[in-house]
Formats: C-alpha cells, structure tokens, sequence
C-alpha cells in the first residue's frame, strides 16, 4: 500500500510555517527563503500557505491546502495547468492508521486551490491530515469531526476576529492553536484590504488597496504565509463567515464604502466585479465545501452546523444582503433611517431560515456566530438614540424581528458570538433595550481583535460612562486576543484570553475574565 511516509508533525509545522513567516517579517522574498517556483516541470516547495480543515459534520470535514512556491505572485508562482495533489486522512498523528486517500486536483482557474471533503468518517473523532504533489510534502492538519446529532458531549470552541498583518503579530493565533479546542470560528476581517501606507510600521502589506482577483489572491497568501495563523489553521477545523474587509470596508450589499474608480468602487459595475473577485478568492482560500463555490457576486455563506444535543450553531452573514447604512454611515447620529421598517441587515431569505432553525432546535444551547454588535450602543446622553450604525443599531427593524422572535417564541439558552469591533464586551439582550423592564433573553459575547487597534490597553475603558445609556453593557476589555467557550448540557462558559502586547511577538496569555450561563437562566454571571 502507497503512503506517504512516517513524519513528525510539529517538526513539519513549525519548520515549514516559521521559514515562510520569518522571511516576510525580515521583508525578503519567500521564494529566496523556501521556494524556487517551478524547476525543469516539477513544482518545488509548494506549501507555502499551510493547511486546513473546516466545517466539521458527524461523519465528515473539508481539508484544504493551496499550491503557491512563489506567495507574492499574482499567479502564486503556479503554471497555468492543473497540478494532482494526494491526501491522507489518519487516525494518529504519525500516519500508521490512514483512513481515507484520494486524489485532487489544484486548478488554476480556482488559484490552485484543493478542497476535499472527506465523507465516512467517525463522529466526534480526531483526525490527522497531509497533501503531498510531487516529492513535496505539506505540514500536519488536525482535524476533529462533529458528534452525532444524539450525543450530549461537552463542545469547546473558540472564535476570533480582525486581523490586520500591519498593526501586529499574530501571537493571539499561536495561543490558540494550544487551547485544543474542538473547532474555531472566525468572525470576519480575516485580513484587510487596504494599501500598503499608513496601515502602521510591523509588517507592511504588499502593494495598494486590492480590487482584482489576482490583488485578493496575492493579500491572502501573504496573511497565510504567517507561521502563527497556520498554527491555528492545523490545530482545529475552522468554520467561517466574513464581515467586510474581506472586500471593501463597510461596504453594504451592493454598496461600496465610497466611489473611488482607483479602488474598483467608480460605478455599480465595477463593484460588481470587485466583489465577485473577492468572494472567489475568498472560497478558494477558506476550508469550505465545493457547494459554496460562488456564483458572480453570490457566495451563500450562513449555515448550521449541529454539535450533538449540546448546540446548534447558526452562522450568519450581515454584509452580502443588507441594504446601504442610515444617516450616512455615520456613528452616534440618529436620523430617523436607522428605523426604516424595509432595511435590512440579513435579508428576508437568511432571517426566516435563521428564525426556522432557531424554533426547531432541540439542542440545548442555541449559537449565533455573526459579525457585528447586536446590542443597542448609543453613545449619545439622552434622546434620541444615536448608535452603531454600520452594526444591529443602524437595522433596527431586523434587529426588533431577531429579538421579538426569541422573546415570543421562548428559545431557550440563546447566545450571540460577534467580532468586528476590536474590544472585548459582554452584554445582556433583550427585545427592546430601551425598556429595562423587558427580560433579559440572551448573552452576547463580543471577542476583541486578533491585532487591530495594536496593542491596546487593560481597564474599564469608557464603558462607565456608557452604561448610563446602556445598562445592559456589563464587562469591556481592549485588549488583544480571542475568547474561548466551553458549552454542556448545563451551562456554556466563556474566558477571554488576552495578551499585554502584539507590537512584539511572544507575549503570554491570560484569561482576563471569565462568565457562566446556567442553562435555562438567561444572562451571564461571573464564573
């Protein structure tokens, strides 16, 4: 029987992701430092961006790898044919029990990505994963499959969110990949888009703000190629949503941030066409099924994914279907638009089916993973309401519908996981948050930024001054980081972790704060 031979994983790893890494840090060519591109036909070193795994059901996880010797190409160094890439699947780390192999194929017109979603697996089960073309060997995944839809197991996750190469090190990543959590999700602005000056001085992006396929191909390799996020990547399956770096910033549906002909955005044409770039780019770098390959400018991307009857995560996308931001997008300023009855941040279509999903759940906790702030944050003193109007504050009435819906149909254990703001918070949800009289319905957990914001600082912040407006704020952090969650038949757990630094690399990590949820009691508490 052909295997690929015994290798040790961490040697692989490391050696492979911290050679790529360290060159782009120094600023030299990753080609000089691990690549030589294409030799005489064969396709030297092409591993370049690591591996990883992702959406995890029952009996079956997509593994995804990217051939890429040269990363900061626009072609990623490849040749314009199809290059046949072999994977394994193990039951232990050192390949002696392989359960699956097969072959695929990495194509240009997919920038040479791989996506195999291995079916037949076992549930709730570790597993080990390799690609191999040619002589060249990829580094080690792990991977973990989701229980079955009967099984009562304690789940553990993390999510994460904004990650921006030049505003830090990526040492919260590296923490990560040590929680041995059973999945990860991330939460959008996997990487920017903007240009290479005045984004800070650590780690510069490669060339100007990115519009074309080849420009988002390129601004991914670049963030892969850092050995800390393919560290996370190969401890755990990720599963995924965007917010709107990963195409324009706070760019809303078909709207762009503004109408710069330079950054693709000069008329609805060619934000057509950016965003359909970014959306293939986006596919062919994230461990997602062939299913969700996009279509254009369309790229369906919520989905639930069952963890036994422990939870039932609902991940949502608030960017591809909502209408343009009231008042002109502009914070603390309320206009009347933020209460439009027709606006909309999810779209009739992804609401009814998260209202759907939500009322036939039978598992204990019921899990929103979505993008950005859920809760009121009027920054204003007293009338009216000036909030967040790029988040849930400028769609009230999407908002008001989500929460109604909860109050009024009593879902049980329900719990809001959001990014985007580069803060920790925590607050309480109810259906109207100008009424304190209303129940407390759920829990939002907001993580802080992987790097965006830079280092940050420990403390209260503003949020005294805040809760006079917004009682149901109750804990805030800007620190960097990510937070874990431990979730069971009787109550889900959360601990911010979070490091003192990302200026430089290596700083330790911490739980700063830790809540509890009893199930079946609305609110978090401290732990």
């Amino acid at each position: 029987m052909d295997t690929f031979g015994d290798i040790d994983r961490r040697s692989v790893l490391v050696g492979a992701s911290a050679t790529i890494g360290a060159a782009l840090v120094a600023g030299a060519s990753p080609v000089s430092a691990a690549s030589s591109g294409d030799r005489g036909g064969r396709i030297v070193e092409p591993f370049t961006l690591g591996v990883a795994s992702g959406d995890p059901l029952p009996r079956a996880v997509v593994i995804w790898t990217r051939l890429a010797p040269r990363p900061l190409d626009l072609d990623g160094g490849m040749p314009t044919r199809a290059v046949p890439v072999r994977w394994e699947v193990a039951a232990d780390e050192h390949f002696r029990r392989v359960v699956r192999r097969g072959v695929s194929f990495a194509r240009p017109e997919l920038g040479h990505s791989v996506h195999v979603d291995v079916r037949g697996l076992d549930p709730h089960t570790w597993y080990w994963y390799r690609f191999r073309t040619g002589r060249d060997l990829s580094a080690v995944g792990r991977t973990r499959t989701a229980p079955r839809p009967d099984a009562d197991v304690p789940v553990t996750f993390a999510f994460a969110s904004c990650a921006q190469l030049p505003t830090g090190f990526f040492t919260a990543y590296r923490h990560l990949a040590d929680e041995g959590v059973d999945a990860v999700f991330h939460l959008g602005d996997y990487f920017y888009e903007y240009g290479g000056s005045g984004n800070g001085s650590d780690r510069a992006h490669v060339g100007p703000e990115i519009s074309t396929l080849g420009d988002y191909r390129r601004r991914y390799a670049q963030y892969k190629t850092d050995g800390d996020l393919q560290a996370a990547h190969a401890a755990a399956p990720w599963i995924v949503t965007w917010d709107d770096h990963e195409v324009d910033n706070n760019y809303a549906g078909v709207n762009p941030s503004n109408d710069d002909p330079a950054q693709g955005n000069g008329t609805p044409e060619s934000f057509a066409a950016r965003r359909a770039a970014a959306y293939q780019a986006y596919w062919e770098n994230m461990p997602l099924r062939t299913s969700r390959r996009p279509s254009g400018a369309s790229l369906p991307l919520h989905r639930r994914l069952q963890f036994g009857r422990t939870a039932d995560f609902s991940v949502l996308d608030t960017r591809q279907y909502r209408t343009d931001q009231p008042c002109g997008d502009t914070i603390g300023v309320s206009c009347g638009e933020e209460n439009d009855p027709d606006a909309t941040i999810l779209g009739d279509e992804q609401a009814s089916w998260l209202e759907q999903g939500l009322a036939a759940s039978t598992s204990t906790w019921n899990i929103v993973p979505q993008q950005i702030f859920l809760a009121s944050l009027d920054i204003v003193p007293g009338p009216p309401s000036g909030g967040y109007n790029d988040g849930w504050d400028g769609y009230r009435a999407s908002r008001n519908r989500l929460l109604g819906f909860v109050e009024s149909q009593s879902v049980e254990n329900f719990v809001v996981l959001t990014g985007d703001i580069h803060i920790s918070w925590m607050s309480d949800l109810r259906a109207d948050f100008e009424d304190e009289t209303r129940p407390v319905i759920g829990t939002e957990f907001v993580c802080t930024s992987i790097t965006s914001g830079g280092d940050g600082a420990d403390g209260p912040g503003f949020l005294p001054a805040l809760q006079a407006e917004n009682p149901h704020l109750r804990y805030f952090n800007n620190l960097r980081g990510y937070t874990r969650c431990t979730v069971d038949r009787t109550e889900c757990r959360a601990d911010y972790r979070v490091v003192d630094r990302v200026s430089t690399p290596g700083a330790p990590v911490r739980t700063h704060r830790s809540f509890v949820i009893e199930a079946g009691v609305p609110g978090a508490v401290d732990a």
